[in-house]
Protein backbone atom coordinates (compact mmCIF):
# COMPACT_ATOMS: atom_id res chain seq x y z
CA UNK A 1 0.00 0.00 0.00
CA UNK A 2 2.71 2.63 0.52
CA UNK A 3 4.16 2.76 -3.08
CA UNK A 4 0.72 3.34 -4.00
CA UNK A 5 0.03 6.04 -1.16
CA UNK A 6 3.36 7.44 -2.82
CA UNK A 7 2.56 8.28 -5.97
CA UNK A 8 -1.19 9.53 -5.17
CA UNK A 9 1.16 11.99 -2.95
CA UNK A 10 3.07 12.31 -6.08
CA UNK A 11 -0.11 13.54 -8.47
CA UNK A 12 -1.54 15.58 -5.93
CA UNK A 13 2.22 17.26 -5.42
CA UNK A 14 1.97 17.27 -9.53
CA UNK A 15 -1.58 18.84 -9.88
CA UNK A 16 -0.90 21.51 -6.96
CA UNK A 17 2.45 22.25 -8.59
CA UNK A 18 0.47 22.68 -12.03
CA UNK A 19 -2.25 24.80 -10.79
CA UNK A 20 0.28 26.86 -8.96
CA UNK A 21 1.83 28.11 -11.78
CA UNK A 22 -1.22 28.39 -13.88
CA UNK A 23 -2.62 30.83 -11.52
CA UNK A 24 0.50 32.53 -10.93
CA UNK A 25 0.77 32.96 -15.11
CA UNK A 26 -2.55 34.24 -15.21
CA UNK A 27 -1.72 36.82 -12.23
CA UNK A 28 1.38 37.98 -14.12
CA UNK A 29 -0.80 38.67 -17.73
CA UNK A 30 -3.37 39.98 -15.96
CA UNK A 31 -0.75 42.67 -14.06
CA UNK A 32 0.92 43.45 -17.24
CA UNK A 33 -2.13 43.65 -18.92
CA UNK A 34 -3.64 46.40 -15.99
CA UNK A 35 0.38 48.17 -16.39
CA UNK A 36 -0.17 48.30 -20.40
CA UNK A 37 -3.42 50.36 -20.01
CA UNK A 38 -2.11 52.12 -17.56
CA UNK A 39 0.85 53.30 -19.76
CA UNK A 40 -1.71 54.17 -22.84
CA UNK A 41 -3.79 56.57 -20.21
CA UNK A 42 -1.46 57.78 -19.06
CA UNK A 43 0.64 58.72 -22.33
CA UNK A 44 -3.14 60.13 -23.91
CA UNK A 45 -3.81 62.27 -20.72
CA UNK A 46 -0.05 63.67 -19.85
CA UNK A 47 1.34 63.64 -23.61
CA UNK A 48 -1.55 63.11 -26.25
CA UNK A 49 -0.23 60.04 -27.20
CA UNK A 50 -2.04 58.18 -28.90
CA UNK A 51 -0.64 55.18 -31.11
CA UNK A 52 -1.62 52.99 -34.35
CA UNK A 53 -2.27 49.74 -34.31
CA UNK A 54 0.27 49.63 -37.14
CA UNK A 55 3.37 52.09 -36.13
CA UNK A 56 6.54 52.95 -38.29
CA UNK A 57 9.89 53.58 -37.23
CA UNK A 58 9.04 57.48 -37.60
CA UNK A 59 6.05 57.07 -35.60
CA UNK A 60 7.69 55.55 -32.44
CA UNK A 61 10.60 58.73 -32.90
CA UNK A 62 8.20 61.20 -32.61
CA UNK A 63 6.34 59.79 -29.76
CA UNK A 64 9.74 59.46 -27.99
CA UNK A 65 10.41 62.94 -28.45
CA UNK A 66 6.91 64.10 -27.20
CA UNK A 67 8.06 62.48 -24.00
CA UNK A 68 11.89 63.92 -23.75
CA UNK A 69 10.90 66.85 -24.90
CA UNK A 70 13.99 67.66 -27.02
CA UNK A 71 14.82 70.49 -29.35
CA UNK A 72 18.08 69.92 -31.33
CA UNK A 73 20.59 72.81 -31.15
CA UNK A 74 22.62 71.78 -34.34
CA UNK A 75 20.23 71.65 -36.98
CA UNK A 76 22.94 70.11 -39.70
CA UNK A 77 20.60 67.50 -41.43
CA UNK A 78 22.08 64.28 -39.75
CA UNK A 79 20.17 61.79 -42.07
CA UNK A 80 20.39 60.94 -45.79
CA UNK A 81 16.83 59.90 -46.27
CA UNK A 82 15.19 63.18 -44.76
CA UNK A 83 14.20 66.10 -45.60
CA UNK A 84 13.21 69.23 -43.67
CA UNK A 85 10.12 69.34 -44.70
CA UNK A 86 9.57 66.20 -43.26
CA UNK A 87 6.61 65.10 -40.25
CA UNK A 88 9.81 63.43 -38.18
CA UNK A 89 12.58 65.65 -39.27
CA UNK A 90 12.67 67.77 -35.89
CA UNK A 91 12.08 64.28 -33.47
CA UNK A 92 14.86 62.97 -35.37
CA UNK A 93 16.93 65.81 -35.09
CA UNK A 94 16.43 66.10 -31.35
CA UNK A 95 17.17 61.99 -30.47
CA UNK A 96 20.04 62.16 -32.74
CA UNK A 97 21.86 65.06 -30.82
CA UNK A 98 20.94 62.84 -27.73
CA UNK A 99 22.81 59.60 -28.93
CA UNK A 100 19.75 57.99 -28.87
CA UNK A 101 19.65 57.12 -33.05
CA UNK A 102 23.19 57.32 -34.45
CA UNK A 103 22.65 55.80 -37.91
CA UNK A 104 22.57 58.36 -41.03
CA UNK A 105 19.63 56.74 -42.19
CA UNK A 106 16.28 56.72 -40.33
CA UNK A 107 13.75 55.07 -42.55
CA UNK A 108 11.17 56.51 -41.20
CA UNK A 109 8.57 54.99 -43.14
CA UNK A 110 9.45 51.37 -42.49
CA UNK A 111 7.32 49.21 -39.84
CA UNK A 112 8.78 49.61 -36.36
CA UNK A 113 10.32 45.82 -35.78
CA UNK A 114 10.27 45.17 -31.73
CA UNK A 115 14.09 45.54 -31.92
CA UNK A 116 14.63 48.57 -33.10
CA UNK A 117 11.72 49.86 -30.45
CA UNK A 118 13.86 48.84 -27.38
CA UNK A 119 17.33 50.22 -29.15
CA UNK A 120 15.80 53.48 -29.04
CA UNK A 121 14.10 52.71 -25.80
CA UNK A 122 17.18 51.50 -23.99
CA UNK A 123 19.07 54.79 -24.62
CA UNK A 124 16.08 56.68 -24.00
CA UNK A 125 15.82 55.27 -20.75
CA UNK A 126 19.40 56.34 -19.97
CA UNK A 127 20.75 53.08 -20.03
CA UNK A 128 23.23 52.69 -22.30
CA UNK A 129 26.34 53.17 -20.20
CA UNK A 130 25.16 50.33 -18.34
CA UNK A 131 24.49 48.21 -21.50
CA UNK A 132 28.21 48.28 -22.71
CA UNK A 133 29.14 46.66 -19.59
CA UNK A 134 28.06 43.70 -20.60
CA UNK A 135 30.39 41.06 -21.49
CA UNK A 136 29.61 38.15 -23.68
CA UNK A 137 29.02 35.73 -20.67
CA UNK A 138 26.52 38.30 -19.38
CA UNK A 139 24.85 38.93 -22.94
CA UNK A 140 24.25 35.09 -23.45
CA UNK A 141 22.77 34.61 -20.22
CA UNK A 142 20.39 38.11 -20.94
CA UNK A 143 19.47 36.84 -24.29
CA UNK A 144 18.63 33.13 -23.56
CA UNK A 145 16.07 34.65 -21.36
CA UNK A 146 14.39 35.62 -24.86
CA UNK A 147 15.46 32.51 -26.42
CA UNK A 148 18.33 34.01 -28.47
CA UNK A 149 21.62 31.97 -28.64
CA UNK A 150 24.49 34.81 -28.97
CA UNK A 151 26.69 32.60 -30.58
CA UNK A 152 24.43 31.24 -33.34
CA UNK A 153 22.84 34.91 -34.32
CA UNK A 154 24.37 36.90 -36.82
CA UNK A 155 21.77 39.63 -37.14
CA UNK A 156 23.21 41.04 -33.71
CA UNK A 157 26.53 43.22 -33.40
CA UNK A 158 28.48 42.92 -30.19
CA UNK A 159 27.01 46.54 -29.73
CA UNK A 160 23.53 45.84 -30.47
CA UNK A 161 23.47 42.75 -28.19
CA UNK A 162 24.93 44.23 -25.23
CA UNK A 163 21.61 47.14 -25.77
CA UNK A 164 19.65 44.03 -26.36
CA UNK A 165 20.89 42.37 -23.11
CA UNK A 166 20.35 45.23 -20.97
CA UNK A 167 17.10 45.78 -22.17
CA UNK A 168 16.27 42.40 -20.88
CA UNK A 169 17.42 42.39 -17.24
CA UNK A 170 16.53 45.91 -16.44
CA UNK A 171 12.49 44.75 -17.83
CA UNK A 172 12.33 46.67 -20.59
CA UNK A 173 11.54 43.92 -22.76
CA UNK A 174 10.01 40.58 -21.37
CA UNK A 175 10.19 36.98 -22.35
CA UNK A 176 7.91 36.51 -24.99
CA UNK A 177 9.81 39.58 -27.19
CA UNK A 178 9.89 38.79 -30.65
CA UNK A 179 13.23 40.51 -32.42
CA UNK A 180 11.63 40.57 -36.31
CA UNK A 181 8.49 40.94 -34.99
CA UNK A 182 6.15 44.17 -36.01
CA UNK A 183 6.31 46.01 -32.53
CA UNK A 184 2.23 46.13 -31.52
CA UNK A 185 0.27 49.27 -29.66
CA UNK A 186 0.92 47.67 -26.65
CA UNK A 187 4.54 46.42 -27.37
CA UNK A 188 5.51 50.27 -28.31
CA UNK A 189 3.24 51.63 -25.90
CA UNK A 190 4.95 49.61 -22.60
CA UNK A 191 8.17 50.84 -23.77
CA UNK A 192 7.03 54.48 -23.84
CA UNK A 193 5.82 53.88 -20.39
CA UNK A 194 8.89 52.28 -19.04
CA UNK A 195 10.76 55.49 -20.77
CA UNK A 196 8.80 57.80 -18.73
CA UNK A 197 9.26 55.10 -15.43
CA UNK A 198 13.48 55.53 -15.98
CA UNK A 199 13.08 58.84 -15.91
CA UNK A 200 11.19 59.84 -13.15
CA UNK A 201 7.79 60.75 -15.57
CA UNK A 202 5.69 58.34 -14.42
CA UNK A 203 3.34 57.86 -11.48
CA UNK A 204 4.73 58.78 -7.96
CA UNK A 205 3.71 56.67 -5.28
CA UNK A 206 5.27 55.04 -2.05
CA UNK A 207 3.00 52.16 -2.06
CA UNK A 208 -0.17 51.15 -1.86
CA UNK A 209 -3.14 51.08 1.24
CA UNK A 210 -2.12 47.11 1.52
CA UNK A 211 1.29 47.09 1.33
CA UNK A 212 2.68 45.80 4.62
CA UNK A 213 5.44 48.32 5.20
CA UNK A 214 3.06 51.27 4.07
CA UNK A 215 2.89 52.67 7.44
CA UNK A 216 6.56 52.99 7.47
CA UNK A 217 7.18 54.67 4.59
CA UNK A 218 4.38 57.23 5.58
CA UNK A 219 6.16 57.93 8.60
CA UNK A 220 9.93 58.35 6.81
CA UNK A 221 8.62 60.22 4.42
CA UNK A 222 6.50 62.51 6.73
CA UNK A 223 9.78 62.53 8.88
CA UNK A 224 12.11 63.91 5.87
CA UNK A 225 9.82 66.97 5.13
CA UNK A 226 10.52 69.97 5.63
CA UNK A 227 8.98 73.58 5.81
CA UNK A 228 8.54 74.88 1.86
CA UNK A 229 9.83 78.07 1.56
CA UNK A 230 9.89 79.72 -2.03
CA UNK A 231 10.58 83.28 -1.46
CA UNK A 232 9.03 84.85 -5.09
CA UNK A 233 6.06 83.35 -4.39
CA UNK A 234 5.69 83.93 -0.20
CA UNK A 235 6.11 87.22 -0.93
CA UNK A 236 3.30 88.01 -3.19
CA UNK A 237 0.51 85.69 -1.71
CA UNK A 238 1.86 86.91 1.62
CA UNK A 239 0.76 90.30 0.11
CA UNK A 240 -2.43 88.95 -1.03
CA UNK A 241 -2.82 87.74 2.84
CA UNK A 242 -2.60 90.95 4.13
CA UNK A 243 -4.72 92.86 1.47
CA UNK A 244 -8.16 89.55 2.52
CA UNK A 245 -7.19 88.68 -0.79
CA UNK A 246 -7.53 85.35 0.07
CA UNK A 247 -7.86 83.23 3.47
CA UNK A 248 -5.04 81.39 3.54
CA UNK A 249 -3.13 79.62 0.48
CA UNK A 250 -0.77 76.30 0.25
CA UNK A 251 2.84 76.08 -1.40
CA UNK A 252 3.91 72.54 -2.89
CA UNK A 253 6.32 70.79 -4.64
CA UNK A 254 5.83 69.77 -8.43
CA UNK A 255 8.73 66.73 -8.10
CA UNK A 256 6.53 65.34 -5.37
CA UNK A 257 2.98 65.53 -8.11
CA UNK A 258 1.53 62.03 -8.13
CA UNK A 259 0.91 62.03 -11.80
CA UNK A 260 -2.44 59.64 -11.20
CA UNK A 261 -5.13 58.76 -13.56
CA UNK A 262 -7.69 62.36 -12.10
CA UNK A 263 -10.49 59.65 -12.73
CA UNK A 264 -9.50 57.15 -9.97
CA UNK A 265 -7.62 59.85 -7.68
CA UNK A 266 -8.02 62.16 -4.79
CA UNK A 267 -6.62 64.44 -3.32
CA UNK A 268 -6.92 64.55 0.77
CA UNK A 269 -5.23 67.12 3.39
CA UNK A 270 -4.27 67.38 6.88
CA UNK A 271 -1.82 68.57 9.12
CA UNK A 272 -1.13 65.46 11.50
CA UNK A 273 0.29 62.20 10.29
CA UNK A 274 -1.22 59.70 12.81
CA UNK A 275 -4.87 60.88 11.17
CA UNK A 276 -2.50 59.95 7.62
CA UNK A 277 -1.78 56.33 9.40
CA UNK A 278 -5.41 55.72 11.00
CA UNK A 279 -6.67 56.97 7.35
CA UNK A 280 -4.92 54.46 5.87
CA UNK A 281 -5.63 51.89 8.22
CA UNK A 282 -9.43 52.57 7.96
CA UNK A 283 -9.20 52.36 4.28
CA UNK A 284 -7.89 48.80 4.54
CA UNK A 285 -10.66 47.83 6.89
CA UNK A 286 -13.00 48.87 4.63
CA UNK A 287 -11.41 46.95 1.23
CA UNK A 288 -10.36 50.06 -0.52
CA UNK A 289 -7.74 49.64 -2.40
CA UNK A 290 -5.11 52.52 -3.73
CA UNK A 291 -1.66 53.87 -4.83
CA UNK A 292 -0.53 56.11 -1.78
CA UNK A 293 1.77 59.27 -2.50
CA UNK A 294 2.36 61.51 0.24
CA UNK A 295 2.92 65.66 -1.19
CA UNK A 296 4.81 67.81 1.05
CA UNK A 297 2.67 71.13 1.70
CA UNK A 298 3.11 73.95 3.76
CA UNK A 299 0.18 75.86 4.72
CA UNK A 300 0.08 79.69 5.55
CA UNK A 301 -3.05 81.42 7.06
CA UNK A 302 -3.28 84.77 9.33
CA UNK A 303 -2.70 84.28 13.08
CA UNK A 304 -4.39 86.83 15.40
CA UNK A 305 -2.64 88.84 17.97
CA UNK A 306 -5.66 87.89 20.06
CA UNK A 307 -4.55 84.13 20.12
CA UNK A 308 -1.50 84.76 22.22
CA UNK A 309 2.10 84.24 21.32
CA UNK A 310 2.54 81.40 18.97
CA UNK A 311 4.75 78.88 19.83
CA UNK A 312 7.24 78.71 16.90
CA UNK A 313 9.20 75.23 16.15
CA UNK A 314 11.16 73.15 13.05
CA UNK A 315 7.12 72.63 11.43
CA UNK A 316 5.74 75.77 12.62
CA UNK A 317 6.78 79.39 12.04
CA UNK A 318 5.27 83.01 11.95
CA UNK A 319 6.20 86.21 10.91
CA UNK A 320 4.93 89.46 12.52
CA UNK A 321 2.64 91.90 10.19
CA UNK A 322 2.38 95.65 10.32
CA UNK A 323 -1.03 95.52 11.91
CA UNK A 324 0.44 93.06 14.83
CA UNK A 325 -1.48 89.72 13.30
CA UNK A 326 1.26 86.83 12.45
CA UNK A 327 1.35 85.18 9.04
CA UNK A 328 1.95 81.24 9.86
CA UNK A 329 3.51 79.13 7.92
CA UNK A 330 2.46 75.41 9.60
CA UNK A 331 3.72 71.68 8.35
CA UNK A 332 1.27 69.97 6.16
CA UNK A 333 0.31 66.87 4.17
CA UNK A 334 -1.78 66.09 0.83
CA UNK A 335 -2.00 62.38 0.49
CA UNK A 336 -2.88 61.39 -2.96
CA UNK A 337 -5.23 58.26 -3.73
CA UNK A 338 -5.46 56.34 -7.04
CA UNK A 339 -8.27 53.74 -6.37
CA UNK A 340 -8.61 50.51 -7.81
CA UNK A 341 -12.28 51.60 -9.73
CA UNK A 342 -14.60 54.18 -10.10
CA UNK A 343 -16.73 52.37 -7.32
CA UNK A 344 -14.23 52.91 -4.54
CA UNK A 345 -13.20 56.79 -5.41
CA UNK A 346 -16.73 56.92 -5.01
CA UNK A 347 -16.64 54.95 -1.60
CA UNK A 348 -14.53 57.42 -0.13
CA UNK A 349 -16.93 60.02 1.07
CA UNK A 350 -19.20 57.21 2.47
CA UNK A 351 -16.07 55.83 4.64
CA UNK A 352 -14.75 59.80 5.40
CA UNK A 353 -18.43 60.87 6.62
CA UNK A 354 -19.19 57.82 8.77
CA UNK A 355 -15.03 57.47 10.66
CA UNK A 356 -13.64 61.04 9.62
CA UNK A 357 -15.80 64.05 9.91
CA UNK A 358 -16.57 65.54 12.97
CA UNK A 359 -20.08 66.72 13.30
CA UNK A 360 -20.44 67.48 17.62
CA UNK A 361 -17.57 68.36 19.91
CA UNK A 362 -17.68 65.26 22.36
CA UNK A 363 -18.24 62.80 19.18
CA UNK A 364 -16.46 59.46 19.57
CA UNK A 365 -16.18 56.46 16.95
CA UNK A 366 -13.69 58.72 14.86
CA UNK A 367 -10.33 58.34 13.51
CA UNK A 368 -7.95 60.41 15.63
CA UNK A 369 -7.97 64.38 14.60
CA UNK A 370 -10.74 64.41 12.67
CA UNK A 371 -12.18 67.87 11.09
CA UNK A 372 -15.50 69.61 10.86
CA UNK A 373 -14.79 70.39 7.52
CA UNK A 374 -12.01 67.37 6.07
CA UNK A 375 -10.58 68.20 2.91
CA UNK A 376 -10.47 66.09 0.21
CA UNK A 377 -10.93 67.11 -3.90
CA UNK A 378 -11.02 65.93 -7.40
CA UNK A 379 -10.07 66.88 -10.52
CA UNK A 380 -12.98 65.00 -11.76
CA UNK A 381 -16.81 65.66 -11.30
CA UNK A 382 -17.95 63.11 -8.88
CA UNK A 383 -21.44 63.45 -7.30
CA UNK A 384 -22.48 65.49 -4.23
CA UNK A 385 -19.08 67.22 -4.81
CA UNK A 386 -19.12 70.84 -4.91
CA UNK A 387 -17.31 73.32 -7.73
CA UNK A 388 -14.83 75.50 -6.66
CA UNK A 389 -11.58 77.30 -8.21
CA UNK A 390 -8.00 76.81 -7.80
CA UNK A 391 -5.40 79.96 -8.51
CA UNK A 392 -2.16 78.55 -9.04
CA UNK A 393 0.99 80.48 -9.59
CA UNK A 394 4.11 78.39 -10.47
CA UNK A 395 7.84 79.23 -9.96
CA UNK A 396 10.33 76.36 -11.22
CA UNK A 397 9.32 73.34 -9.46
CA UNK A 398 7.58 74.65 -6.57
CA UNK A 399 3.68 76.41 -6.92
CA UNK A 400 1.61 78.29 -4.53
CA UNK A 401 -2.28 77.96 -4.41
CA UNK A 402 -5.13 79.26 -3.03
CA UNK A 403 -8.56 77.77 -3.51
CA UNK A 404 -11.76 80.09 -3.58
CA UNK A 405 -15.33 79.93 -4.74
CA UNK A 406 -15.79 80.03 -8.10
CA UNK A 407 -17.06 83.54 -8.71
CA UNK A 408 -14.71 84.68 -6.10
CA UNK A 409 -12.03 83.40 -8.62
CA UNK A 410 -11.54 86.17 -10.61
CA UNK A 411 -11.04 88.85 -8.32
CA UNK A 412 -8.80 86.30 -6.73
CA UNK A 413 -6.85 86.60 -10.22
CA UNK A 414 -7.35 90.31 -10.48
CA UNK A 415 -5.70 91.10 -7.26
CA UNK A 416 -3.14 88.74 -7.66
CA UNK A 417 -1.73 90.52 -10.73
CA UNK A 418 -1.94 93.76 -9.19
CA UNK A 419 0.52 92.75 -6.64
CA UNK A 420 2.44 91.53 -9.23
CA UNK A 421 1.78 92.30 -13.13
CA UNK A 422 3.72 89.49 -14.44
CA UNK A 423 2.47 86.82 -13.31
CA UNK A 424 1.16 84.11 -14.80
CA UNK A 425 -2.05 82.51 -12.74
CA UNK A 426 -3.76 79.13 -13.91
CA UNK A 427 -7.00 78.91 -12.51
CA UNK A 428 -9.35 75.87 -13.17
CA UNK A 429 -12.23 74.20 -11.34
CA UNK A 430 -12.22 71.43 -9.19
CA UNK A 431 -14.56 69.10 -7.36
CA UNK A 432 -14.44 69.42 -3.41
CA UNK A 433 -16.55 67.92 -0.57
CA UNK A 434 -19.56 69.29 0.96
CA UNK A 435 -18.07 70.32 4.20
CA UNK A 436 -15.11 72.30 2.85
CA UNK A 437 -17.26 73.92 0.51
CA UNK A 438 -19.47 75.24 3.33
CA UNK A 439 -15.97 76.50 4.95
CA UNK A 440 -15.38 78.37 2.30
CA UNK A 441 -18.79 80.07 2.64
CA UNK A 442 -17.86 81.22 6.11
CA UNK A 443 -19.37 77.82 8.42
CA UNK A 444 -16.08 76.89 10.35
CA UNK A 445 -17.85 74.16 12.32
Amino acid sequence: MKPLKSRKSLQIAVLTAVLFSSVSTLSSAAEASDATASYKQFLNDQYAISLSDSLSKGDFVIAVNRILKAEAKDQTNAFTDLQKDSPYYKAALALHEKGILSEGKLQADQPLTQLQATFIALKAAGLKELAYTYSKDKIKAALAKVHIDFDQNNQLTLQAAQELAAAIDTGLVSSDFDADAAASQSFAGELLGKILTFNGQYKHYIGTTSDDDIFRKINDTWRTEDLISSTDLRSVFDEALKKNLVTGYNLKDSRFDANFDPKLSLTYGHSDITHAIQLIGLLRSENIQAKVQLEPKTSAFIYLKEWGEPTQSDDYQVVQIENGNFIAYAKEYDIEFEFDNAEQKNKFQQVIFQYAKKNSKDETGLIYSSWWQPLYYSLTDVKDYKVIANNKVSKGHYYAQSFSLSDKSDDVITGLKKINASLNVDSYKFWVDEPFYNYLLGDFK
